[in-house]
C-alpha cells in the first residue's frame, strides 16, 4: 500500500497531528526553562541545581525512548504515542504542584519518561505513513511543530510566573498541552502500514538495536544529536541568568519573550527538510551546524540586540540541523526503524540532560563566555563527527 502522498488531504492531516503532538510534548517538556530564576529564588537553588529541572524530564525522555519503541512496534505507534501524551500531561500537572524540590525533579523525571513516546515514534511513524518522497519535508514539518511548543511553553509559563507563581505558569502550559493532545487524537489517520512485531525476545531486541549501532553513518548521526542538543540547551538554559542581570536587567516577562527565537526554527526546520531533498542531506546537515556556530559566537556581543540576533540565527541553524539529522536517522535504517529513531532521542536528549546541565558549571566559572565557549567546543567535535563517520561516499 503506498504512503500518503504530498498534497493529500490524509497527508495534511497528519502533519498538522504531529504540530500538534510537537506542541503537547514540548511545551511541557521545557516549561521550566522560562522561569528557572523564579525557581531557584522560591526553592533555594543556585543555578545549576535549578536547571534539574529541565534535565530531570530530558533524562527522564533519554531513557524512556528505546522502550517506547518497542511499545510502539507491539502495540502501535499512534495508540503509543496518545498514550504517552495523556500520561504526560497529568504529571506535569503533579509537577508542578510538588510540595518540595525534591518531589519536583521526581515528577518531572516520570514526565519526561511518558513524554519520550511522541519523538521516539513519531519519526517511525511518518516514515511508514508517507510516501518516501515527501519523508523529509514531513520530518522538517514535525520538528517545526516542536519549536512551536517550545516556544509555548516558554512564552505561556515565563508571564504567567511574572503575575502569579511559576506554578501557575507550568499549570498553564500543561492545560494548553491537554488542548494540543486533544487535536492530535482526533486528527491523526490510522495507521494502514504498520506490522505488528510478536513474540520477540529481550536478545531479539537487543540484536534490533545494535545493528544501528554497527552503521557508521548512524552512529555519527547519534553522537551529532547528544552533541548539538546539549549545547542549545545549555544556551536556553543559562542565557535568562545572564539577562536578568546587569547590565540588561530584564524583568521576567521580557525574558519570557526572547524565546521568540523559537520561531526562527518553526521556519528552518520544514525549510532545510525541502532543501536536503533537493541538494542532499550531508550538505543542509553541514551548513546549518555552521549557521548555529555563527549565532553562537554572536552572543558573545556586547548590545543586547546583536545578543538576541545571535540566539535567532543559532536556532534557526539549530533546528534545520536537527530537522535534517532525525529525519535522515529514521529513514536510514532499514530493519529498526523505530529502534533508530530511539538511539537518536536517547542521544539528544542525553545531551540535553548532561551538557545542558554543564553548561551550568562552565556559568559559575567562567560567566557567559564560559558558555558560549562549552557549547562551541560541543559544536565543533559535531562537525568533525560529521565529516568522519558521515560524509563518506555512498551515504544516502
Amino acid at each position: 500500500m503506498p504512503g500518503h502522498a504530498r498534497g493529500s488531504t490524509a497527508y495534511r492531516r497528519l502533519l498538522a497531528a504531529l504540530v500538534l503532538a510537537g506542541v503537547a510534548t514540548f511545551a511541557q517538556l521545557y516549561s521550566p526553562q522560562g522561569v528557572l530564576p523564579q525557581i531557584a529564588d522560591d526553592l533555594g537553588a543556585t543555578a545549576d541545581r535549578a536547571a534539574l529541572a529541565v534535565s530531570a524530564a530530558t533524562l527522564g525522555l533519554a531513557l524512556a525512548v528505546v522502550p517506547w519503541s518497542f511499545v510502539g512496534d507491539r502495540y502501535g505507534r499512534l495508540r503509543a504515542m496518545v498514550a504517552a501524551v495523556v500520561g504526560a500531561t497529568v504529571l506535569g500537572l503533579a509537577a508542578a504542584w510538588a510540595p518540595t524540590f525534591e518531589l519536583v525533579l521526581l515528577a518531572r523525571l516520570l514526565e519526561g519518561a511518558f513524554l519520550g513516546g511522541v519523538p521516539a515514534l513519531a519519526m517511525a511513524y511518518l516514515n511508514d505513513e508517507v510516501d518516501a518522497r515527501s519523508a523529509s519535508v514531513a520530518a522538517g514539518w514535525f520538528v517545526g511543530g516542536t519549536t512551536v511548543g517550545g516556544l509555548l511553553g516558554r512564552v505561556v509559563a515565563t508571564p504567567v510566573a511574572d503575575l502569579t507563581s511559576w506554578r501557575v505558569g507550568m499549570t498553564a502550559v500543561s492545560a494548553m498541552a491537554a488542548a494540543a493532545a486533544v487535536g492530535f487524537v482526533l486528527l491523526a489517520p490510522r495507521e494502514r502500514r504498520f506490522v505488528r512485531v510478536r513474540g520477540e525476545t529481550f536478545l531479539d531486541r537487543t540484536r534490533r538495536v545494535l545493528t544501528n549501532l554497527q552503521d557508521r553513518a548512524l552512529l555519527g548521526l547519534y553522537i551529532v544529536a547528544f552533541l548539538l542538543m546539549g549545547g542549545f540547551v545549555a544556551v536556553y538554559n543559562y542565557l535568562a541568568f545572564r539577562l536578568v542581570a546587569a547590565p540588561y536587567l530584564l524583568p521576567a516577562w521580557a525574558v519570557g519573550l526572547v524565546f521568540l527565537a523559537y520561531l526562527a526554527g518553526t521556519v528552518s526546520a520544514p525549510r532545510a527538510g525541502v532543501l536536503a531533498a533537493r541538494h542532499g542531506r550531508y550538505a543542509v546537515l553541514v551548513a546549518s551546524v555552521l549557521v548555529m556556530l555563527a549565532g553562537l559566537l554572536a552572543t558573545l556581543t556586547g548590545p543586547l540586540w546583536l545578543v538576541l540576533l545571535g540566539l535567532v540565527v543559532m536556532t534557526a541553524g539549530f533546528f534545520g540541523a536537527h530537522a535534517v539529522a532525525s529525519g535522515w536517522a529514521g529513514a536510514r535504517a532499514v530493519t529498526a526503524r523505530a529502534q533508530s529513531t530511539g538511539l537518536y532521542n536517547l542521544a539528544y536528549y542525553g545531551g540535553s540532560s548532561l551538557l545542558g546541565w554543564a553548561g551550568g558549571l562552565a556559568l559559575e566559572a567562567r560567566g557567559w563566555t564560559g558558555v558560549v565557549g562549552f557549547v562551541a567546543v560541543a559544536i565543533l567535535l559535531s562537525l568533525v563527527v560529521l565529516r568522519l563517520l558521515v560524509g563518506r561516499p555512498g551515504v544516502a
